[in-house]
Order: structure tokens, then C-alpha cells, then sequence
């Protein structure tokens, strides 16, 4: 009864959903996000991907890391790319789980799809999992591990288009967020230190105000000054899908093998659920 209930409940977590506009060619963008050596590049929620083997019906088994300061977040997972597609679009299905206790996310399922526009073409993803690190992990999941996924999934995917539009390498991009990140806190804390000096018992009224006038702007400045176009940012990415098809996951996941194969009854219950269970909210426009 336990176990069917947290099946239940599981089935009511929001699926992420990230969708952005590249200006780039089908081929460029496939080759970025398909190549195991290059998707880790762009991607924050993977440092590698070690293929595997593919089976007879074209399907990779890999493994996956994430890197920590002092552990490596390790899980498996199973994919397959529809690249060829009378209408022009392209689709790509993902299953995959770990055992790892110190994994937010456990069984879950994915898509990615690449639907050409005039100008390029728009690159979803849609995904759902069951929460890891246990009861703890449940407790935090909708409140703080799935929005911060959610971001790192709509950033890395700003860096995907930097590199596919411009050249612009993802470790480049990295290096300018953390520049413009590094100037915004400290115009926050040099306008935090005017406005302290500001209100000292020895600064006289004229320079008072003149260091809160100093002061309210920077503040202003670091928070509201738009980022330089070569910086990534998820804010250009759209966080709720414009119609049902986007958010609909191909029909090639039902049929994806689930990663692993000595799962449990209960595991590959777990990981149908999160497959069965990715259709995002859909937004009006």
C-alpha cells in the first residue's frame, strides 16, 4: 500500500519543461546534443556519458556521471534519435536511473524535440523522475531540487544555442556568466557599503545624499541591467509549453527498454511511472 501510494503521488510531481529558439541548422544542433563527447559540454547535469553498446532496434545503453567536490553522482540510461521524419522534425527518447543514495532524482524519462521554424528551429525537452535521497529528498523536490533543475536544464540549453549560433564555446560561455555574476554582487555590495556610509553619524547631509543617490543606482544597475548577449541565461528560455503537442512526449518512449537488466518489479514500476507521466503544463499562447 506504501509503495502504490508514493507511485501515486509521484504522478502529480510537475514535469520540467525548457524550450528555446536556435538560429542554426538541424544538422548543427543534432550533432551538439546527440554526440556524447560534446552534449556533457553544454549540459550542467552531466559531466560524461560513456556509451555503452546499441541493441538490434538502434537503442544506446550508456553510463552517466555527475561530478562533486568529493563524489561522483553515477546512473545509467537508455536512449533513441528519430533523425528522419516526413514533416522535418526530429525526436530523441531517454530513460534512466541510479542507485546512488546522494542522487536527487532517481527512475525518470525524457524527450527532446527539434521542430524547424523559418529562422532555424525550436529545441524542447520534457522530463520527469521519481525524487532520490529518500524522504529527504521528497521533501525538498518541488521546492528546491526541481526549480534548480529546471534552471540549470534552461541555462544549459542557452549555452547550446550560444555555441550552435556563434562558436561561442560552452566553457567560454560558463566563464563569462561567472564575470557578469562576479561584477552584479559587487555593485551589490558596493552599494550596500555607500548606503552604510551614507547613515554614518560623521558624514554630513550633502554627502549623505549624494552616496545614497550612489548608492540606490548601483543597486539598481546590478540587478536590472540587461546581460550581454554572449552571456547564457535561462530567462531566454520558455518554462511552459504553447500547445499540447510540444508537451507531449513521442510515442517511441513507451517502447524505450528501461536502463539496467535486473531491475526489480518495483523499480520497473517506477521507472513506467516516470515514463508514463512527462506531459508538461500547457501555457495559452
Amino acid at each position: 500500500m506504501g509503495k502504490r501510494r508514493g507511485l501515486t503521488e509521484s504522478a502529480k510531481r510537475t514535469p520540467i519543461y525548457v524550450e528555446i529558439h536556435i538560429r542554426a541548422t538541424m544538422e548543427r544542433v543534432w550533432e551538439l546534443s546527440q554526440n556524447p563527447e560534446l552534449h556533457p559540454r553544454w549540459d550542467l547535469r552531466f559531466s560524461r556519458i560513456i556509451p555503452v553498446d546499441h541493441d538490434a532496434n538502434g537503442q544506446l545503453r550508456f553510463r552517466y556521471e555527475f561530478l562533486l567536490p568529493l563524489h561522483a553522482i553515477k546512473g545509467t540510461g537508455t536512449s533513441l534519435g528519430h533523425r528522419h521524419r516526413s514533416d522535418g522534425q526530429a525526436t530523441s527518447v531517454l530513460k534512466f536511473d541510479t542507485a546512488d543514495v546522494l542522487s536527487p532524482i532517481g527512475a525518470g524519462a525524457g524527450y527532446w524535440r527539434y521542430l524547424p521554424t523559418a529562422e532555424g528551429l525550436r529545441f524542447i525537452t520534457g522530463y520527469n523522475y521519481q525524487p532520490g535521497m529518500g524522504l529527504l529528498g521528497q521533501a525538498l523536490d518541488a521546492r528546491f531540487i526541481r526549480p534548480a533543475l529546471g534552471w540549470a536544464t534552461a541555462i544549459s540549453f542557452d549555452r547550446l544555442r550560444l555555441w550552435a549560433e556563434s562558436d561561442l564555446e560552452p566553457q567560454d560561455s560558463r566563464n563569462r556568466w561567472f564575470m557578469d555574476a562576479g561584477a552584479r554582487v559587487a555593485g551589490l555590495v558596493g552599494a550596500a557599503a555607500l548606503l552604510r556610509r551614507a547613515h554614518h553619524p560623521r558624514t554630513s547631509a550633502g554627502s549623505a545624499l549624494g552616496m545614497t543617490v550612489l548608492g540606490v543606482s548601483a543597486a539598481l544597475a546590478s540587478w536590472a541591467l540587461p546581460a550581454h548577449g554572449s552571456v547564457p541565461r535561462a530567462g531566454r528560455c520558455s518554462r511552459t509549453a504553447p500547445n499540447a503537442r510540444s508537451a507531449r512526449a513521442p510515442s517511441a518512449l513507451a517502447d524505450l527498454e528501461s536502463p539496467g537488466q535486473h531491475h526489480s518489479e518495483d523499480e520497473a514500476t517506477v521507472s513506467k511511472t516516470a515514463a508514463g507521466n512527462i506531459t508538461a503544463p500547457v501555457g495559452k499562447n
